[in-house]
C-alpha cells in the first residue's frame, strides 16, 4: 500500500485536501469518487517512491511571487481533470483561483476566467498573459479548441510540460553539489589569501630571511588581493556584464550558440538537448492536430539554439515546397543519423507523431546519461583542483617556515 496526498473538490465547489491509502491512484480516483468528490491532483507522498514529488510545499520561486513553469504546470493538469470531469469551463476555473497557491498566478487565473466570461475563448484568454503562457501553449490550446478535444490536448500539454520539468529538474539538482564546491572552496581560499597569510608574511618580513619564490608568489598574490580587491571584483563585474551585453546581441547570442556547437562535451549535450525539445514538442504539437508547417514555425521559436534554429528554417522552407521532414533533416546534419532513420519510419507509417516522441524520450535518457557522467567526472576533478590550490598555499607556507632554520643567531 502507498500513501497518497490529493486535492479534490465536491458538489459545491468546496476544496478538500488529505491522504488516503491505496494501491495506486486508480484506486484513489475511484474512492474519491464513491465520495462524490472530483479528484484535481493525486500524488504519491514523499518517500514512498524514492522520488522527487513536484508537488513539493517549499519552491524557490514562490519566495519572489513570480509565475514559474511549475504554476503553469499544475494549472493545465488541474484544467484538464475538472474537464475531463464534466465541469464547464467557468466552473473549472473558479475551483483553481482557490487551488492556486501563488498569489500572482491567481490574480491571472482570475484574469483568464473573466476574459472567458466576457465571451473570449480560453485561448483568446490565454493570449492575454504571453509572459505566462507560450506561443506553443496558446496554439495548442487554439488547436484542441477547433477539433473539440481541448480536455486531450491539455492532458497531452501537461505530459510536454511535465516532461520538460523533470529534465530542468534533473540538471539542476546535478549540477547543485558541484556549485557548492566552487562556493566553498573559492571562499576557503580567500579567506587563506586574505587574513590567514598576512599573519605569517609579518613574521616573515621581521625575521628578514630570504623566502621561497613559491612564497614570494603567494604573498604578492594576498597583498594584491587585499589591496585591489575593489580594482579585481569591479573587472570581474564589468566583464561579465559586457559579455552578457554581447552575448544578447544578434551577432553575440550566433558566436555563442556556435561555440557552444563546437565545444567538445558541451557541444554533444546540447544537440542532445535540442533534438529532444524538438521532437517532443513537434511530436505534440503533430498528435494535438496542428499541422506541420504550424508546427515546425512554433518549434524554432523555442529552440535556444540559434545555430539550430537556422537549420530548422532550412528545414521550414523546404517542407513548405513538398519535401518530408526527414530529407532535409538529412542534409542539414542537426539531428544524428539513427533519430533521422526513425522520423522516417514515421513517416513512412504514418505515425510521425509517436515517432517523434519515441525519439524524444531516447534523448532525454541519452541526456541524463550525460549530465551524470559529467557531473560524475567533474566531482574529483574540482576536489582535485581545490586539493591542489590549497595545498601550494600549505607547502609555501611550510617552506618559509622551514626555511628559518637557516636564519644565523
Amino acid at each position: 500500500m502507498t500513501t497518497f496526498s490529493y486535492k479534490a473538490t465536491d458538489a459545491s465547489g468546496r476544496i478538500l485536501r488529505g491522504t488516503l491509502d491505496a494501491v495506486d491512484e486508480r484506486e484513489v480516483v475511484a474512492r474519491l469518487q464513491g465520495m462524490n468528490c472530483i479528484p484535481i491532483r493525486i500524488e504519491a507522498s514523499q518517500g514512498e517512491l524514492g522520488k522527487f514529488s513536484l508537488g513539493g510545499s517549499f519552491r524557490i520561486p514562490d519566495l519572489f511571487q513570480r509565475v514559474s513553469q511549475r504554476d503553469v504546470l499544475f494549472f493545465t493538469q488541474d484544467l484538464h481533470a475538472l474537464l475531463e470531469a464534466g465541469l464547464a469551463m467557468d466552473k473549472a476555473l473558479s475551483i483553481l483561483i482557490n487551488v492556486a497557491e501563488n498569489d500572482k498566478f491567481k490574480e491571472v487565473v482570475a484574469g483568464i476566467l473573466k476574459s472567458i466570461e466576457g465571451g473570449n475563448s480560453l485561448s483568446e484568454a490565454l493570449a492575454n498573459y504571453p509572459k505566462v503562457f507560450s506561443t506553443l501553449y496558446i496554439n495548442m490550446t487554439r488547436a484542441g479548441e477547433a477539433g473539440g478535444v481541448l480536455p486531450g490536448v491539455l492532458e497531452r500539454l501537461g505530459v510536454f510540460l511535465e516532461n520538460a520539468q523533470d529534465l530542468r529538474d534533473y540538471i539542476t539538482s546535478a549540477m547543485v553539489y558541484p556549485l557548492f564546491l566552487v562556493f566553498v572552496g573559492g571562499v576557503s581560499i580567500i579567506i587563506m589569501l586574505t587574513f590567514v597569510i598576512p599573519k605569517f608574511s609579518v613574521i616573515f618580513a621581521d625575521m628578514g630571511q630570504a623566502m621561497p619564490l613559491s612564497t614570494k608568489m603567494l604573498l604578492g598574490l594576498s597583498n594584491g588581493l587585499r589591496a585591489y580587491w575593489w580594482l579585481i571584483a569591479g573587472f570581474i563585474i564589468g566583464a561579465v556584464f559586457l559579455i552578457r551585453r554581447y552575448i544578447q546581441t544578434p551577432a553575440g547570442r550566433l558566436k555563442a550558440d556556435h561555440l557552444k556547437l563546437k565545444t567538445p562535451v558541451v557541444g554533444k549535450l546540447v544537440k542532445s538537448v535540442e533534438v529532444a525539445r524538438f521532437s517532443r514538442t513537434l511530436g505534440t504539437l503533430i498528435k494535438s492536430g496542428v499541422p506541420i508547417l504550424m508546427a515546425l514555425q512554433l518549434v524554432m521559436e523555442i529552440v535556444a539554439n540559434k545555430i539550430i534554429a537556422g537549420s530548422l528554417k532550412i528545414v521550414y522552407d523546404r517542407v513548405k515546397e513538398g519535401d518530408s521532414l526527414s530529407s532535409p533533416l538529412t542534409q542539414e546534419g542537426i539531428f544524428p543519423p539513427l533519430a533521422v532513420q526513425m522520423i522516417s519510419v514515421g513517416e513512412e507509417t504514418g505515425k510521425l507523431d509517436q515517432m517523434l516522441l519515441r525519439v524524444a524520450e531516447n534523448y532525454e535518457k541519452v541526456v541524463r546519461a550525460m549530465i551524470k557522467r559529467f557531473v560524475n567526472l567533474l566531482e574529483p576533478a574540482m576536489i582535485l583542483a581545490m586539493g591542489l590550490l590549497v595545498g601550494f598555499i600549505v607547502i609555501s607556507m611550510l617552506m618559509a617556515v622551514f626555511s628559518m632554520n637557516d636564519i644565523a643567531f
